[in-house]
């Protein structure tokens, strides 16, 4: 029986991950960062399956990292720990830095010095495209981050390939566009879009809510087909970096429009710039409002993903669109 890490378990990607390596019969170990409030809601349902466990341990700690993975040796690491909100990094850059870079050198220096053999698998995001340098963006595509975030993810990156160099270990990136799902964190743009406008109509919590930049353009899948592509990343005989995206963007103010449409809601835009305002055609209420505290410091426009290196070495493909995707999303927040 294969053995494998997921750090960041309880996130989005971790618990859809842990689901796929159990049905494969792994023995599968998660790492939680220990928290004073209940934060395992994702994985709940696993508690009790056999060959599931969890562990209390931080990437920035390098001796619980050490510890766990010099015990278990596991044949697969997938490191999705992260700060992984790019807004919230220009809050607090140190933190997302030793979680994001550091953290990342940590594991592969306790991999290096106790389990070797180990494949590991680095979690890595279109962020670092930024202020892009190539449409679409491939993994030749030159890097130009654009927040903390970004640049933390870089050193992951890199410092990914120096080890992979250095000392011949198994690791990998895995570039990853947007993805989304039922569980993905409640401060993530389409996750806040579905969230508030569910409340709105169905639950009537709220009068409207506020967005930032509406043209920005994302590249948008389910976690669930993603977290197939990270497995099948570690399959290979040798590693490689691959992008995984739909190819296909979709601006924030479509990614409203198509929500409120499967609500049953025609939105209909009124004003220009930070006084701009989303409107029920039918009875006026104003749902949406432009906020500027919900810009970047420095955005990103655009971006758009190639995935055709992960198609034909992978064989990985995706088949959820953004309209299924939302809708289930939105079946979920209405039960």
């Amino acid at each position: 029986m294969k053995k494998s890490i997921i750090t960041g378990i309880n996130g989005q990607d971790g618990s859809y991950l842990a689901e796929l390596l159990l049905e494969k019969g792994y023995e599968v170990h998660g790492i939680i960062r220990r928290s004073s409030s209940f934060n395992t809601r994702r994985i709940d349902h696993l508690r009790n399956k056999p060959n599931f466990y969890w562990h209390y341990a931080d990437v920035t700690d390098p001796v619980s990292i050490s510890t766990l993975i010099s015990e278990i040796k596991p044949d697969e690491f997938y490191n999705l720990a992260a700060q992984s909100h790019v807004k919230i990094s220009f809050e607090i850059p140190y933190y997302t830095g030793q979680v994001d870079a550091i953290g990342t050198l940590n594991v592969l220096d306790a991999i290096r010095s106790h389990s070797p053999k180990t494949k590991l698998y680095q979690a890595s995001t279109s962020e670092l495209y930024g202020k892009v340098q190539e449409i679409p963006q491939k993994e030749t595509t030159p890097f130009y981050p654009r927040s903390p975030y970004g640049v933390a993810k870089l050193y992951g990156f890199w410092i990914i390939k120096n080890y992979r160099e250095a000392y011949n270990l198994f690791a990998c990136n895995g570039i990853l566009f947007n993805h989304t799902s039922p569980r993905r964190g409640e401060n993530f743009v389409e996750k806040k879009i579905v969230d508030s406008l569910v409340d709105i109509l169905y639950h009537k919590k709220t009068d409207c809510f506020s967005l930032g930049n509406l043209e920005s353009q994302r590249d948008i899948g389910h976690a669930k087909e993603y977290v197939e592509g990270m497995w099948r990343m570690l399959q290979q005989d040798q590693p490689e970096d691959f992008v995984l995206a739909t190819g296909k963007t979709h601006t924030i103010r479509s990614i409203v429009e198509t929500t409120a449409r499967i609500l049953n809601v025609d939105i209909e835009w009124e004003g220009t710039g930070i006084n701009e305002v989303g409107k029920n055609k039918e009875t006026g209420e104003i749902m949406v409002k432009v906020d500027p505290k919900y810009f970047r410091p420095s955005e990103v426009d655009l971006l758009i993903g190639d995935a055709t290196k992960a198609k034909e070495k992978l064989g990985w493909t995706y088949s959820m669109s953004l309209d299924e995707i939302l809708r289930e999303m939105v079946n979920e927040r209405i039960k």
